[in-house]
């Protein structure tokens, strides 16, 4: 197996890592497997072309990448439409993506995982065909990732605590917004102050991410016009990973959502996989089952 890794050097742990050092170590780790292996480390804003150059070199290999959720989703987004496999390698703040591939965190054990694991089918979305890998998101997440982005921070826990004063300040004024919804053909008008779709139904844990990425479905989740106190509420359900028992929020099971938004004006904004995405007036929301090949565990690593 031919492996071309991109790492992403500005990803939250490649900053405190000796990054050219651990090239060497992930070289080191996939040749004692049978593989071939070689790697480019480049800064953030560089990272889509470098996947795209990678994935054009090397057709028929592996593409890896390591970054935070962003880069897993650009690079995901460029092995779909080329049909190479992709390889996760964990190294942000929430590694959501790999989490519901069930790859170790730890990224030495990572390494490990992924030069002796197999190529499976996962689902993948998409959002007026732009690809995400874990959801689209609009109403609370873009207003606090907005608010997040003002604010410094250094480290993973830096970028947690600057997420929570986010949402402090935005639970002041929950947004409220007019939207019609179509899932599946049936269509409804309602106002919203929050939605999010993922690439598959978010499982049972604390954290919002599909336990299994290929049941060829959207999970729609809808928070209804909330009040401060029903929000209070809220967000004390989702710390607690019990938001299923709340009435202010619906889940629902759908291979297409059209959303369309008759009061948009100004530069509104969504977010595909944490990164914020100017939103449009009309948005279609599709899964592509089984159509991203992965390089995953042999053996899934434990929650």
């Amino acid at each position: 197996m031919q492996v071309h890794a991109v790492f992403n050097r500005d990803g939250g742990t490649f900053r405190t890592l000796d990054i050219a050092a651990f090239a060497l170590k992930a070289k080191e780790i996939f040749e004692q497997h049978g593989h071939a292996f070689q790697s480019d480390v480049v800064a953030g804003k560089d990272i889509v072309k470098a996947l795209e150059n990678a994935a054009a070199r090397d057709r028929d290999g592996v593409l890896m990448a390591g970054g935070g959720d962003g880069t897993i989703s650009a690079a995901a987004a460029v092995a779909w439409k080329t049909g190479i496999p992709l390889a996760v390698l964990p190294a942000g703040t929430m590694n959501l993506f790999a989490r519901s591939l069930k790859i170790p965190l730890e990224l030495n054990a990572a390494l490990e995982s992924l030069a002796s694991g197999v190529i499976s089918a996962a689902d993948i979305s998409t959002a007026n065909e732009r690809a995400f890998v874990h959801q689209f998101a609009i109403g609370f997440q873009p207003r606090m990732i907005k608010l997040r982005n003002t604010l410094e921070y250094s480290s993973q826990w830096g970028k947690r605590l600057a997420s929570m004063r986010a949402f402090a300040k935005v639970i002041g004024r929950p947004p409220r917004f007019a939207v019609r919804l179509t899932i599946d053909g049936a269509s409804t008008e309602r106002t919203v102050s929050a939605i999010s779709v993922s690439n598959n139904p978010y499982g049972r844990g604390l954290l919002p991410i599909a336990d299994s990425l290929d049941q060829g479905k959207l999970g729609v989740y809808i928070a209804d016009r909330i009040s401060l106190s029903s929000l209070a509420k809220l967000a004390a359900t989702v710390l607690m990973g019990s938001w299923r028992n709340n009435n202010d929020v619906d889940e629902i099971l759908a291979g297409e959502v059209d959303l369309h938004f008759p009061h948009l004006h100004g530069r509104k904004r969504a977010t595909i996989d944490g990164e914020l995405i100017p939103l449009e007036r009309d948005v279609v929301i599709k899964v592509h089952a089984g159509a991203l090949r992965v390089l995953v565990p042999a053996e899934p690593s434990p929650k």
